[in-house]
């Protein structure tokens, strides 16, 4: 594998972290087509950015991004930013001929990502939108299952994204409270997720009802670089408004008639990062918990009447999605492992100019079942699609 395909990331912190262990072990463990050559990473502060890309093995560094774009010898832009940040970048990168690996939620609105989605098909790049929990093998294998007909008809899909760390009265002000950065709050960046995957496993939704509640709503101000630390330091006296959504409630209906719920919530004590969904069908159910990653279970109906149960599918066999280029039968893998299947299938959908999905036109189907919902709880009442 002689070709290169150089990529320039924007942004350094979390996601920057995820994505950049993604390009450095696709690889290793996958035959693709082209090897992702780590070459620039971009953030505001310098001192910040370099130690990053020292210690992940980016090749320079640049703190403007227009001039990254800019760049000749850059095929991939990967945005690792806050949403607020993805619609300019974006269509610059698109506009400047570079594919475009960017993070969720898409952007901060249905019509930024109709103008986002144009941009990319005009200029034939390749857009991907991360909502790798589609690429954590039991969700992948479940797909399967559902194609394959194991469940029947749906009738139910039933969905949960909890989070507990606001729970504290005292947590800061961070931007994800922030209405004019976070767009909304678990409604944007949690259901996001749970949207994604409810159309890649159940379909399209053609009704939306929704409630919000907010539980706190001032918070102390914390200085620009806190991250969330609950220091004296970090913190002052000074309160702020918190201006999103603290929990989301959505009933919806499929276009093929299968009814459902989603619950948002970074209120949920205990629950540090659980997606969890139910999928009833004629046939049989599945279910799906992300603290038991590895892990579906499985109800059929076809079993004998007196052995039917919930069964587990261990999925880490070589039979498995993704499964048979990591370790031998029974050697789980882990969060970071479906950012490596994303790289994997961006780098081919790359090079051989072939489709993958989510992109961005899921993308915009997403932005516009999380503004029914926000316009839903708003009026209280239903929004068609």
């Amino acid at each position: 594998m002689n070709k290169q395909l150089n990529i320039g990331i924007i942004g350094y912190k979390f996601m920057g972290r995820a994505h950049s262990n993604a390009w450095l072990k696709a690889p290793l463990f996958f035959d693709i087509p082209a090897h992702p050559v780590l070459k620039v990473a971009c953030g505001r502060q310098q001192e910040s950015v370099s130690d990053f890309a020292q210690k992940w093995g980016w090749e320079e560094t640049e703190t403007d991004w227009r001039r990254l774009i800019e760049r000749p010898d850059i095929d991939v832009i990967d945005i690792a930013l806050p949403q607020n940040l993805h619609y300019e970048i974006a269509l610059a990168a698109a506009k400047a001929g570079k594919h475009i690996f960017c993070e969720k939620p898409l952007s901060m609105s249905s019509r930024q990502a109709e103008e986002m989605l144009k941009v990319c098909e005009d200029n034939k790049v390749v857009h991907y939108l991360n909502h790798n929990y589609r690429r954590v093998p039991a969700v992948a294998h479940a797909k399967k299952m559902l194609e394959d007909g194991k469940i029947g008809r749906i009738f139910h899909w039933r969905c949960c994204y909890q989070q507990d760390w606001i729970v504290d009265p005292e947590f800061p002000l961070t931007w994800q409270l922030k209405k004019e950065v976070a767009q909304a709050g678990p409604q944007w960046d949690l259901n996001s997720h749970a949207v994604d995957l409810a159309h890649f496993l159940v379909g399209d939704i053609s009704t939306v009802s929704c409630l919000t509640s907010n539980f706190i709503t001032e918070r102390p101000i914390a200085n620009e670089n806190s991250s969330g630390n609950l220091s004296a330091e970090a913190l002052g006296s000074e309160k702020g408004e918190v201006t999103v959504e603290d929990a989301a409630l959505m009933m919806v209906r499929f276009k093929n008639g299968a009814v459902g719920s989603f619950e948002a919530t970074r209120f949920a004590t205990g629950r540090k990062n659980r997606l969890s969904f139910e999928i009833y069908g004629s046939k049989g159910s599945l279910v799906f918990d992300m603290e038991k990653m590895n892990e579906l279970q499985y109800f059929s109906l076809a079993d004998p009447e007196g052995d039917q149960g919930f069964r587990t599918i261990l999925v880490t066999e070589s039979a498995h999605p993704y499964v048979g280029n990591w370790w031998p039968a029974g050697h789980i893998i882990g969060y970071e492992h479906a950012f490596v299947h994303a790289v994997v299938d961006f780098v081919k959908a790359v090079e051989e100019k072939t489709p993958i999905s989510p992109d961005f036109s899921d993308g915009l189907k997403i932005m516009q079942v999380l503004e029914a919902g926000l316009q839903s709880a708003e009026s209280g009442r239903q929004i068609l699609l």
